[in-house]
């Protein structure tokens, strides 16, 4: 693995962040600037745009800023070891990647809603010496994940801004990485679209959202999520718990049974399944896995339910929406929870790498 890049203590905003943003010099602490268009304060080591968001928005970043700060539900080595075998699966070796520059080369890397910084640190650890990274989210999560950084001594840049209007130029940068993110905004069609456009002519698009599932599942999902939209987060965290505690045991039970024949009505098709797995794929998302603590499962649950914004769409959406925003598939991994891609914005007026 490749050794981390030491972290400047004096500098909050790294030097190669601040001429991205077309600034003269590295802001001071509360300090204001312009950069494209957008004023941001650096307050406490991050970049950031005062603005309002819509209900919605705002909602769901409370959630995720809660969320984000319960360390202990998602920082064991199990919880890590999962995340990053996820996302090698879906993504590949990151040191192999296509859009990783060359030797001697380096490539900026916008995380679109960063969170805590949790997949980002388990995917590109080992490519670290390689990249410029800047973490973005709309909710108080940055801080978390500028800690988690620090931490680890690996030099990044932060911004808390909504990824719609983020303060980059058009053909500004060479990566985009938004794992599970672009669901989780007023419009996931418009969130591609305006990142699309930061991309240079050959850049990569990689990200993951959220598939649509069966008619039980999509009343249930949205049942919930109603019931928790006007709760603080402490309050659907502690209301949320009898869910995930069912799921535990569900999958304690370690019961089969067999579909035997396709219910096409429901979405729900023939063979042997796991009892708990049929609850979770087709009534209610209850997560389970065995190696996982329940304050880890709690996690994901409220993940899924607590933010309003949560949007569920098919590959076909995915694929005229990437078309529309001037984007090449070129790979795609649909599954039952989500959709993967891996786009890039042609330079050359073909798809081809």
């Amino acid at each position: 693995m490749s050794s981390p890049v030491s972290v400047r203590s004096d500098r909050a905003v790294p030097d190669w962040l601040a001429g991205l943003l077309g600034l003269s010099r590295v802001p001071r602490e509360g300090e204001a600037v312009t950069a494209h268009g957008r004023t941001l304060v650096l307050r406490d080591g991050v970049l950031r745009e005062p603005g309002a968001a819509s209900p919605a928005q705002a909602q769901t970043s409370g959630v995720f800023g809660f969320k984000w700060q319960q360390r202990a539900s998602f920082e064991s080595a199990a919880s890590l070891a999962r995340m990053r075998a996820w996302l090698l699966e879906r993504y590949g070796d990151p040191r192999e990647a296509a859009w990783l520059a060359k030797a001697g080369g380096v490539t900026v890397v916008l995380d679109a809603g960063c969170g805590a910084g949790m997949s980002v640190l388990e995917f590109f650890a080992p490519v670290f010496d390689r990249i410029r990274y800047i973490g973005t989210d709309i909710s108080a999560a940055v801080d978390v994940a500028r800690l988690r950084f620090a931490e680890r001594g690996i030099e990044a840049g932060f911004i808390q801004a909504d990824l719609h209007a983020l303060p980059f130029p058009p053909g500004s940068i060479d990566v985009i990485f938004a794992e599970g993110v672009l669901h989780h905004t007023d419009s996931t069609e418009r969130a591609l679209a305006r990142l699309a456009a930061l991309l240079k002519p050959g850049g990569w698009f990689l990200f993951y959202v959220y598939r649509r599932k069966g008619p039980i599942r999509e009343f249930t999902d949205d049942f919930i999520r109603a019931r928790l939209r006007d709760m603080e987060p402490e309050a659907a965290w502690a209301a949320l718990r009898p869910l995930t505690q069912l799921g535990q045991s569900l999958g304690e039970l370690g019961i089969e049974l067999e579909v035997k024949e396709p219910v096409d009505l429901l979405g729900i098709p023939a063979g042997r399944i796991d009892l708990q797995r049929f609850f979770y794929w087709h009534v209610l998302k209850a997560f389970y896995r065995p190696d996982l603590t329940v304050e880890e499962m709690h996690h994901i649950n409220f993940d899924w339910y607590a933010p309003v914004n949560a949007h569920r769409q098919s590959p076909e959406e995915v694929r005229r929406w990437c078309a529309a925003s001037g984007l090449a598939i070129l790979h795609e991994r649909v599954e039952e929870a989500g959709i993967t891609v891996i786009a890039r914005k042609p330079d050359d007026g073909s798809a081809d790498r």
